[in-house]
């Protein structure tokens, strides 16, 4: 089967190699230049220039240890040989018969990690007597060359299918295992709902973000993420209270995902945005959102402050709920400058009609302090433990037992609505 016409990159690491191979033919004189790749099994016939067509095709497959170049690779021939005939084990392979190849150079393909890729070789038809190891060098640098050009791409191969053959049995299993972290009012420490967290094998030692935008990379983003949706949504008919899913903008302008939140009560919702996600269309964005809000659907801005985008991000979407970076919260009792910080995005979501979350509450100290910021909910370990439906809890003692601060904040308002289900 020949090869297809490349693309981008593809298109030119192609004619790089074809210049390379060109190089080749012209300094050496041969009928053919060619490069192969080499799996263990099969030699495929990469690329070539030949001056005898028909005989030489791109995309040819031999048995890899049938082959010249796997004779040369395993000592049996030397890498350059003017005369096949003077080798009784070069007579002997399919090439000395058709396409009755005479004269013979090969040289490995190999990566800066040690990986052979397979050959960079040239043939003629007849004898040359004036092959040498001069032209063994120049193959060996020319191969070289091609090496650089190859892994690359190739190095993307492998990555890909690394990711595709890891994600494989997760998404048919429908997904990966979805947990519910409590949310509470610090006012009160009542759980409002709990936000839905994807959980991937321990052994791919990789955060949930890093899972999904490996997906995404594959091509595999979209369906994780719905099926991690629905996952989540599957939670709602276990719990009170709302349930809050992340969905990456990207995926929620498609339409298997409208389908998924169209079918869901949507009152009970608190749709994720990430910060760090960029958003290419905010119109586009509106529009799939509002039909959605409209039913009861409350937005959140996940990440506020973890990047460069929150503002932007705030003032296009108008959120009903931003969420604060667990790198804004954690120590935030102790450091006057995360305090200031804080206080002005709280400022500036209330401004904005948005309720706050903070996120990565671990100690009482920083909920007591987000408290008198005036934030309105608090995540975290020291809230509850992400965990299955039947540990959530309904209350959670969030401030010291000896604080009688109040404040005079409705700790469940969410533009008028009620966060608590």
């Amino acid at each position: 089967m020949g090869r297809t016409d490349p693309t981008g990159d593809e298109a030119v690491a192609d004619r790089q190699i074809r210049d390379l191979l060109a190089t080749a033919k012209r300094a050496l004189g041969l009928s053919v230049t060619f490069l192969t790749r080499m799996d263990g099994t099969t030699q495929h016939l990469e690329r070539v220039n030949s001056s005898v067509p028909f005989l030489f095709q791109e995309g040819y497959q031999q048995r890899q240890d049938r082959t010249l170049c796997q004779a040369i690779r395993d000592g049996e021939l030397p890498a350059v040989i003017p005369n096949l005939r003077k080798h009784p084990a070069a007579m002997r392979l399919p090439a000395a018969r058709f396409p009755r190849i005479r004269s013979y150079v090969s040289v490995p393909v190999v990566f800066s990690d040690g990986t052979v890729y397979g050959t960079f070789c040239g043939a003629g038809l007849t004898t040359d007597k004036g092959l040498a190891a001069r032209d063994q060098a120049l193959m060996d640098v020319l191969a070289q060359a091609a090496a650089l050009v190859l892994e690359p791409a190739e190095q993307e191969k492998s990555r890909v299918a690394k990711i595709t053959a890891r994600l494989a049995p997760v998404i048919q299993d429908g997904g990966p295992l979805v947990v519910l972290q409590p949310i509470a009012a610090l006012s009160t420490g009542l759980r409002v709902g709990s936000e839905a967290l994807s959980r991937f094998p321990a052994a791919w030692g990789k955060a949930p973000d890093i899972c999904f935008q490996e997906a995404h990379s594959v091509g595999q983003g979209d369906r994780l993420e719905l099926l991690a949706l629905r996952r989540a949504a599957a939670h709602l008919d276990r719990v009170s209270g709302y349930v809050a899913m992340n969905v990456s903008p990207a995926t929620l302008l498609t339409d298997d995902c409208r389908a998924v939140l169209e079918a869901l009560p949507l009152d009970r919702v608190l749709l994720e945005l990430s910060e760090h996600d960029p958003v290419e269309d905010y119109d586009a964005l509106g529009d799939v959102l509002a039909p959605l809000r409209a039913r009861g659907l409350r937005l959140a801005i996940d990440d506020v402050g973890a990047g460069f985008s929150s503002l932007r991000h705030i003032v296009l979407t108008a959120p009903d709920v931003i969420k604060l970076d667990r790198t804004l919260v954690d120590g935030l009792s102790g450091n006057p400058v995360l305090a200031t910080l804080v206080r002005s995005l709280v400022q500036f979501g209330h401004g904005a009609g948005a309720a706050v979350v903070a996120e990565g509450v671990e100690t009482a100290e920083d909920a007591a302090a987000l408290k008198d910021f005036d934030v309105d909910y608090a995540q975290g370990w020291h809230v509850g433990r992400p965990g299955s439906p039947d540990q959530l809890r309904d209350h959670y003692q969030l401030l010291p037992t000896n604080d009688d601060r109040r404040g005079d904040r409705d700790p469940d308002r969410v533009v008028g609505t009620p966060l608590r289900g």
